[in-house]
């Protein structure tokens, strides 16, 4: 594990000790996961077409791959 050395506010550190002190963590615990909360946030969506965001659901739904191929479907379609 790497260390990394910080400086903080004095309201700032003395928050970080009173969170660590009721979740009975070390400081350095709660700056971990702090940390990770915050950069998982930061990570970048994945881009891509609706198509490709969608495709773990592919074939999870029945009926017909397209509905254009039978009249019945567009019946009513635009009125």
């Amino acid at each position: 594990m790497a260390t990394i050395s910080l400086k903080l506010p004095d309201p700032l550190a003395l928050r970080l000790a009173e969170i660590a002190h009721s979740r009975r963590m070390s400081k350095s615990a709660v700056v971990r996961d702090a940390l990770d909360v915050y950069l998982s946030a930061c990570e970048p969506h994945p881009e891509g077409s609706a198509l490709a965001l969608a495709a773990d659901a592919r074939g999870a739904f029945t009926g017909p791959s397209d509905l254009s191929c039978n009249k019945k479907h567009l019946r009513n379609f635009g009125r």
